[in-house]
């Protein structure tokens, strides 16, 4: 019921903008979330992820309501461990780029105007990126040491697989949680349920707890010598549009979809195949140690709304 007057509230102050005010939601810790932030959090992840606009408007609030919680939570932690939130503006540039670039814009000021159009400037985007950049710095700074991987094997694969033709696949992904393996099964059911009606992205945005749901779950281009076998054996016989069935992770349980494959016929790059795969299995690993402090924090925290 609570839910449903949020909603309600949410709904009617974004029907009639002229007389919105402003209204706390949520109190967590000694930071506020209003209807303002939600509404400015709506528009920040339309912009990043287009698809959204398929939602009906309080399927995507639900999304920024949570979306702007998740933050909060992350800046009251990085506030206890960073002197200040911000980056260098070189760490800016590259960031800023890798947006833009996706939504196949050329350039910084094309990337302004396009903005505009949701009453969004850079430097909203920029406050946004500094959260979710620092917050993997702290994840990095914590659990590295707890991070294995195991470089013999992963080059061992890479050098069998050195051919002169390679694979490289485009992935787009959803990683839920469940708390036993019973619900495996019937959550993965429940997604499949919402991507035949909403489409991946928008199910992405909905469940999966990964990072790149703000941007439905892309994942982009992965050479087949970065991928563990588990995963290789799960995607090898989609075709195009295809989903896999649930894989099962340690951080959770893994759903792709297969947007693309192209054959390289180049000799594989020994070297950066293997530092590709390091990354990407380093990542899949602080990924969970993420979502595993993430709880820690928003569990010891007060929440009121």
């Amino acid at each position: 019921m609570k839910n449903y007057l949020l909603i309600l509230f949410l709904c009617c102050a974004f029907s009639n903008v002229k007389a919105i005010e402003s209204k706390i939601i949520h109190n967590i810790g000694n930071e506020i979330i209003t209807n303002i932030d939600i509404k400015r959090e709506f528009k920040y992840l339309i912009a990043l992820n287009n698809s959204l606009k398929e939602l009906d408007k309080e399927k995507i609030l639900n999304i920024s309501n949570e979306s702007i919680i998740r933050e909060k939570i992350k800046k009251i932690e990085l506030l206890k461990n960073f002197k200040e939130i911000s980056l260098n503006e070189d760490y800016y540039e590259i960031l800023l780029k890798n947006i833009y670039s996706r939504l196949n814009l050329k350039s910084i000021n094309e990337f302004e105007i396009y903005l505009k159009d949701y009453d969004l400037k850079v430097d909203d985007i920029k406050s946004k990126i500094t959260i979710d950049a620092l917050w993997n710095e702290l994840i990095i700074r914590k659990y590295k040491s707890k991070v294995t991987i195991n470089k013999v094997k992963i080059k061992k694969e890479i050098l069998k697989n050195s051919k002169i033709e390679s694979k490289e696949y485009q992935l787009s992904e959803i990683i839920f949680e469940v708390t036993n393996k019973e619900e495996i099964e019937k959550k993965y059911k429940e997604i499949i349920k919402s991507i035949n009606e909403i489409g991946f992205e928008n199910s992405a945005a909905t469940y999966s707890f990964s990072e790149s749901a703000k941007i439905g779950g892309d994942i982009g281009w992965i050479n087949e010598n970065s991928l563990n076998d588990n995963i290789k054996k799960n995607i090898n016989n989609l075709q195009i549009g295809e989903i896999t069935k649930p894989i099962i992770l340690s951080n959770g349980i893994l759903i792709l979809k297969l947007i693309n494959t192209k054959n390289l016929k180049t000799a594989v790059d020994i070297e950066n195949e293997f530092n590709k795969a390091i990354n990407y299995e380093r990542n899949r690993q602080l990924n969970q140690y993420s979502k595993i402090y993430y709880n820690k924090i928003k569990k010891n925290l007060d929440f009121n709304g």
